[in-house]
């Protein structure tokens, strides 16, 4: 069983990073406004930060919009200590779809979820080597339905493949998610109230349905 604590070895990396005085690149995966406000508050102090929106599991295309228009407006609002900038990723749901074809009636959290968590890292992966980042992650870890063990496995895989450091995190800890409600109060964030997909859609449908009951 792995009883690795993401968050202290991230404490330990960024400790050393402050010691040295040096601000590496990060390129960080992010999946919504109110789950990246935490931790670009968090990282910006360390890091040179490019958010990279990249989620063709999101549908419809319109939810879509909603949510690249959100983190636009709140990286505009929001003051960092070092500089972050946005880069939108192609949005093209039919790789998401081939991605999790025979997978579509796996409950949520299960292996269509890890495809889909690799699916979107891999791109960051791809691109932080591609540009000369000295590391990449993502903002997903912040979220309490989300598998951080799962997600730190994903990327240290990713890294050797695309020989770019990943960042280890478990953004929910140290009160991460806590605060990313506090900020989306502060900012006025559009927080959905599905992951993205159709078939979180589906699941959050079939569970109002069953509070009504």
């Amino acid at each position: 069983m792995n009883n690795r604590n993401y968050q202290k070895e991230l404490d330990k990396l960024l400790a050393e990073l402050e010691a040295e005085g040096r601000t590496p690149r990060l390129f960080l995966h992010s999946c919504c406004a109110p789950c990246s406000s935490y931790v670009l508050e968090y990282l910006s102090r360390y890091f040179e930060i490019t958010v990279f929106f990249y989620n063709p599991n999101i549908s419809p295309a319109e939810e879509y919009e909603k949510r690249v228009e959100e983190i636009r407006r709140m990286i505009g609002k929001m003051e960092f200590v070092h500089p972050v900038k946005l880069i939108e990723g192609e949005y093209d749901p039919q790789v998401f779809f081939c991605m999790a074809k025979g997978m579509e009636d796996i409950p949520e959290g299960g292996e269509r979820c890890f495809g889909c968590y690799r699916l979107r890292m891999e791109e960051a992966a791809r691109l932080a080597e591609e540009g000369n980042y000295d590391y990449f992650t993502t903002t997903l870890s912040i979220s309490p339905l989300k598998n951080a063990q799962k997600i730190n496995e994903i990327g240290e895989e990713l890294s050797r493949i695309y020989k770019v450091s990943h960042l280890p995190s478990d953004f929910k800890k140290k009160n991460g998610y806590k605060r990313s409600i506090e900020l989306s109060g502060e900012y006025d964030l559009y927080r959905q109230d599905y992951c993205g997909c159709v078939f979180s859609r589906r699941e959050r449908e079939k569970n109002k349905m069953q509070k009504n009951v």
